[in-house]
């Protein structure tokens, strides 16, 4: 479930998925797996192939895809959330969220 964002924030990002757009959503996300790590992007794009190989750029790899739904996607957190937002230019993304969600 996505945190911290608005349903359009939601709507476009499926919209520009959809569109075979390499589309960046971030939002409070909560893990006990991931001690640390609380938001996460997700990176989509209904073109596998084009969403494979932008994945290829920044050493993630294709069977790292999640596939729910309409809506393929890596989902990045930790280190490569941070590393592939800045390296993207889209660190902003990230500053929006500094302060930890509280459940």
């Amino acid at each position: 479930m996505a945190f911290g964002i608005k349903r359009h924030e939601l709507n476009e990002w499926k919209q520009d998925v959809q569109n075979g757009e390499i589309a960046f959503l971030t939002h409070y996300w909560i893990d006990e797996r991931f001690p640390g790590c609380n938001t996460v992007t997700k990176v989509g794009c209904n073109d596998v192939q084009k969403l494979i190989d932008w994945g290829k750029q920044h050493g993630l790899q294709a069977e790292w895809i999640d596939y729910k739904e309409a809506y393929p996607h890596f989902d990045l957190f930790g280190k490569y959330e941070l590393d592939i937002m800045e390296k993207e230019g889209l660190k902003e993304q990230l500053d929006r969220f500094k302060k930890p969600f509280n459940r």
